[in-house]
């Protein structure tokens, strides 16, 4: 994900964020298709039954979080939005507790809010006249969004059993992502900006489709399968680290106090939020 970012904030005059999405999406089921081709059409008549749950998470995996960090890499950095992501982790336990009815630990709690907090910290800049008057970065403002969606999207992944392999069903989500977003990729050609189908857009999207696409999807599932997921899932701790350093190296962001006490606040909140504790 942290590569993602990166790519939305490199893309930046070089090709339109939702058209960036929609091509990442397409591609990308076009890479995987021939491997899965012959479990789809050996289980094509699952696709009909699956189509709901497969919209949900196609909406919220790949929509919305295929769409919304390029929009959120027109105006903020790639420090804020590797930090600001990383409260997916929060979200999906603060969710699991609302609507699987799961118990929260004290100090469960209070990572959370911890966590928040660092966010809200990491937005206003850590100055208390932003929060007042609510001056932030709209960018900001759509990573978190694309946060939460992307917590929902693991929440209901792992909730709701499927037919297809995981493999297959990544197939079908990108397919069906694509098609979600192209509505939208159509308004911003033509009321917005229009693509240039040069070799910066075939550079971008080859790696957006490519690294934060098959490849991420790929290794991360194999580290599930060798150490398992809540193992897995602590790679979100790097998230901040490596966005301030593409930040810095690829961007020449300025790393600010805001941001170490930011980080460093949703960082011991996810631990907190994650930690077992006896029952």
């Amino acid at each position: 994900m942290t590569s993602n970012i990166a790519i939305a904030k490199g893309a930046l005059g070089n090709i339109p964020p939702v058209a960036l999405a929609f091509w990442r999406w397409f591609f990308v089921f076009l890479f995987i298709l021939p491997f899965v081709y012959s479990e789809l059409k050996k289980k094509k008549m699952y696709i009909k039954s699956e189509i709901p749950s497969l919209f949900v998470l196609s909406f919220t995996g790949f929509g919305i979080c295929g769409a919304f960090p390029y929009i959120s890499g027109l105006t903020t950095t790639v420090t804020n939005m590797g930090i600001i992501y990383a409260l997916s982790p929060i979200i999906i336990v603060l969710l699991s507790a609302i609507f699987f009815h799961e118990k929260l630990k004290f100090l469960q709690l209070i990572g959370i809010l911890t966590s928040f907090f660092g966010v809200a910290f990491v937005i206003f800049k850590g100055e208390l006249e932003n929060l007042i008057y609510l001056i932030f970065t709209y960018g900001d403002l759509w990573i978190f969004i694309a946060a939460v969606s992307w917590a929902i999207f693991s929440i209901n992944l792992i909730n709701w059993k499927s037919q297809f392999s995981i493999f297959a069903r990544f197939t079908l989500m990108s397919f069906m992502g694509a098609l979600i977003i192209f509505p939208f990729y159509l308004i911003e050609e033509i009321y917005f900006i229009q693509t240039t189908f040069d070799k910066n857009f075939i550079l971008f999207v080859l790696m957006a489709s490519i690294f934060p696409g098959v490849l991420a999807f790929t290794m991360y599932t194999k580290l599930q399968q060798f150490i398992g997921a809540s193992l897995a899932s602590l790679t979100v701790y790097l998230m901040p680290i490596y966005g301030s350093i593409y930040g810095m190296i690829l961007f020449n962001e300025q790393l600010e106090i805001f941001h170490f006490y930011g980080a460093t606040l949703v960082l011991l909140g996810i631990f907190l939020a994650n930690k077992k504790y006896s029952k």
